[in-house]
């Protein structure tokens, strides 16, 4: 049976609420559950101490058990300590998308051609003065 660690959503509609639970991963999302090991309220201040409640001795013990924690919940628990950090690399993190790309091009071409259009009638005043 392969444990998983995991959120289960609960609340109303645009107000989540999630229960930090120990699950079969074959389970539904918000479904059977084996235990509920904390809660997480997205709603409340990052600073606050009421956002995320864990029972780290029960969530410990599940993970000895060889339950996985799904990856929300590890950043979790590493905020908390009780995982090492783990090694995340995003190389496209913050680098525009193709359209946006395409956008910034057309306007440099646009600023350029702008550019060349005013320096050349500059250049012919300045060679009509020296003849």
């Amino acid at each position: 049976m392969a444990m998983k660690i995991r959120l289960a959503r609960g609340g109303s509609k645009k107000r989540p609420f999630y229960r930090i639970v120990a699950a079969d991963s074959r389970m539904p999302r918000d479904g059977r559950f084996i235990e509920k090991l904390g809660t997480y309220n997205p709603l409340l201040p990052k600073d606050s101490e009421e956002r995320v409640k864990m029972d780290l001795d029960r969530i410990k013990y599940w993970m000895g058990h060889g339950a996985q924690p799904t990856d929300r919940v590890s950043r979790m628990l590493e905020a908390a300590g009780v995982i090492g950090k783990k090694e995340r690399s995003n190389p496209k993190k913050g680098e525009p998308h193709a359209k946006t790309k395409e956008r910034a091009q057309e306007k440099a071409d646009k600023v350029a051609a702008a550019a060349e259009a005013t320096a050349a009638p500059a250049e012919e005043a300045a060679t009509e003065t020296a003849e």
